[in-house]
C-alpha cells in the first residue's frame, strides 16, 4: 500500500517531469481547469475563505474571488514544473525587472556593507522573484521545510538549487538554520525567508487584520543580531504580459522582536490588502484557526 505523502510526492515528481513538456497555453488550460473544479469545494476552500474573509472582509469573499485564488495558487504550480525552462528565456530578466517596485529601495540595501534579509507571503511566484534575484545580485540564502516523504523534500531542494539559491533545511541539519543564517548576513549576503507562517511554533503573536496571529520571529532576530537590512516583499501577478510582479517595502526599523514583526505583519497586510487573490494560504493562519486544528486532530478529525 501507498501512503498518501507516497502518492503525493508521485504527482509532484511527475509535475516535473511533464509539465514542462506541455505547449504553455495547453498547459494554462489544464491548470485553470483544475482550479476552477476545486474552487468549488475542493480540499482547503473553507480554510482559504475564512483566510480571506480576515483581508477583504466576511461578505466580500465570492466565488469569483475564491476562483482567482486558486487559478493563481495553480499557477504557482504550473510555473514551478516549467520554471527550469522558463529561466533560460532570454528576455525573461528584463520582463522581472519591469515588475519590479522599489527597486531603489532594493538598490540601497544591496549597496551597503550589511547583509539583506528579505521577509515575504507566500503569495504569487516567490520561487520567480527568487530566479530575479540570482540574476539581478548573484545567488542567496533561503530555508525549506523539511516535507516529507524525504524524496520529496530532495527533490525540492535539488529544484531551487538548480535555481541558483541557496537551501538550508528548517529541520535535520547538522548546524542549526539560524546559525547557517547568521554567517550568511555577517558576509553581506541576502537572505529571503517566507515569514507570515510560524512553522517552528517559536513565533511571536501580532495583531494580523485585527486578530492575534503567530509570525515567524526569525527575519526580526536575524535583523537584530546582525544589523542586516530588512524589507518585507510582496510577489503577485498582474495583468501585463507575463505577469510576474513584486514589491519591496520601505526599510523596516529593527528594534525588540515583537515590535519588528509586528512592523512585517502591518507591511503583509498592506501588500494582501492590494492582490488578495495571489496569497496563497490554504492553511490556518490565525491562532484561533490553528487551535481549532489542533483540537479536531486531537479528536481524530481532519
Amino acid at each position: 500500500m501507498f501512503s498518501k505523502e507516497d502518492i503525493s510526492a508521485a504527482g509532484y515528481l511527475a509535475g516535473w517531469s511533464v509539465v514542462k513538456h506541455l505547449p504553455l497555453p495547453f498547459a494554462r488550460w489544464v491548470f485553470n481547469k483544475v482550479a476552477d473544479k476545486v474552487s468549488d469545494n475542493g480540499k482547503g476552500m473553507d480554510q482559504l475563505r475564512r483566510n480571506l474573509a480576515r483581508v477583504v472582509g466576511p461578505g466580500n469573499v465570492t466565488a469569483e474571488l475564491v476562483r482567482k485564488s486558486m487559478r493563481s495558487y495553480m499557477r504557482y504550480w504550473m510555473e514551478a514544473f516549467r520554471l527550469q525552462t522558463i529561466q533560460k528565456e532570454p528576455d525573461l530578466h528584463r520582463q522581472l525587472l519591469a515588475g519590479l517596485e522599489g527597486k531603489e529601495l532594493i538598490d540601497a540595501s544591496l549597496a551597503s556593507d550589511k547583509g539583506t534579509i528579505l521577509a515575504l507571503t507566500h503569495s504569487g511566484n516567490w520561487d520567480m522573484a527568487g530566479v530575479f534575484l540570482v540574476g539581478y545580485d548573484g545567488p542567496f540564502t533561503t530555508v525549506a521545510e523539511r516535507v516529507k516523504p524525504e524524496r520529496l523534500f530532495e527533490a525540492f531542494v535539488e529544484y531551487r538549487e538548480s535555481l541558483g539559491f541557496k537551501v538550508i533545511a528548517l529541520t535535520g541539519g547538522e548546524q542549526p538554520p539560524f546559525e547557517q543564517l547568521k554567517e550568511a548576513l555577517n558576509a553581506g549576503e541576502v537572505v529571503c525567508l517566507l515569514s507570515e507562517r510560524d512553522l517552528t511554533r517559536s513565533g511571536v503573536e501580532v495583531d494580523f487584520f485585527g486578530e492575534p496571529c503567530n509570525m515567524a520571529a526569525g527575519p526580526a532576530l536575524l535583523a537584530q543580531e546582525t544589523g542586516a537590512n530588512l524589507h518585507a516583499v510582496h510577489c503577485f501577478f498582474d495583468d501585463s504580459t507575463p505577469g510576474w510582479g513584486m514589491t519591496v517595502s520601505e526599510p523596516i526599523e529593527v528594534t525588540d522582536t515583537q515590535a519588528t514583526t509586528q512592523r512585517i505583519a502591518h507591511a503583509f497586510e498592506g501588500f494582501l490588502r492590494r492582490r488578495p487573490e495571489d496569497w496563497h494560504m490554504l492553511q490556518p493562519q490565525w491562532n484561533v484557526d490553528v487551535e481549532a486544528r489542533r483540537r479536531r486532530r486531537k479528536q481524530g478529525q481532519n
